[in-house]
């Protein structure tokens, strides 16, 4: 299967990485950080698949793939990667053309299925065993143990430690922000660290990244402090967890 090519179109780095992490085994790949840069690539490269993210700057992923559309520049499949919170969002983004959709955080189950299908051109998808998810635990073990059929242990730890050292950053970020009442850039800020946790499976900081987002999105801001140190509670635990080695110490 490795004479695919996928490109990866988001705007954000961990989430180009943890993607690159998923389907390196099976796929080559090229990465783009906003649809200008995917249509570049596009012109000048061939591939087979895109991955495109709708929420980036200079150019988004609907306006993205209008141009590659009008300009005929490929009719490759294109799967929008994006949060959801319905199936209108869900069918809307099909009815703008796209060939599939993935919420995020995604699923490192769901992303290889999608691929395979489209690559295939298969009647049905074709479905990867997966051991049931554990939404209570601070850390989702079987998205671990996903990505690790498809990468070495050590580029996970890798991962995992990026994401350590980005949720650090926001963190810092937002508290500075909400000294200056910059709730819609709190928001932002929020939705990076609510994908990347989900996405790795890191309960402890998708849970409280959620509801703090929500309540952004609600303008709820009364309590933000309280929320804010909640962040910081989790981030420090999940950063324990890590130190510690207690993550992937049973997999070495």
């Amino acid at each position: 299967m490795k004479n695919k090519k996928v490109l990866i179109v988001d705007d954000n780095a961990l989430n180009r990485r943890v993607f690159e992490n998923v389907i390196g085994h099976n796929y080559f790949f090229e990465s783009a950080s906003d649809g200008l840069e995917a249509i570049e690539l596009l012109k000048n490269n061939k591939y087979d698949i895109i991955l495109m993210d709708i929420q980036m700057p200079k150019l988004d992923g609907i306006s993205c793939l209008k141009i590659i559309k009008e300009e005929e520049i490929t009719d490759i499949p294109v799967i929008a990667i994006s949060a959801y919170s319905n199936q209108g969002d869900r069918e809307y983004f099909l009815s703008t053309g796209f060939d599939d959709f993935i919420a995020k955080p995604v699923k490192p189950k769901d992303l290889l299925e999608a691929i395979h299908f489209h690559l295939n051109q298969s009647p049905n998808r074709k479905n990867i065993p997966e051991k049931e998810q554990s939404i209570n635990g601070d850390i989702n073990e079987s998205v671990i143990q996903q990505l690790l059929k498809y990468h070495s242990l050590e580029n996970i730890k890798s991962v995992y430690g990026d994401f350590l050292e980005e949720a650090e950053n926001l963190t810092q970020e937002i508290k500075i922000l909400a000294e200056f009442n910059k709730f819609e850039e709190i928001g932002e800020k929020l939705h990076i660290l609510k994908g990347n946790s989900g996405t790795l499976g890191i309960n402890v900081m998708f849970k409280v990244t959620s509801l703090f987002e929500q309540k952004i999105k609600n303008s709820s801001t009364d309590g933000i402090a309280d929320d804010i140190d909640q962040l910081k509670s989790s981030l420090s635990k999940f950063k324990q967890l890590l130190e510690n080695d207690k993550i992937f110490i049973k997999y070495e």
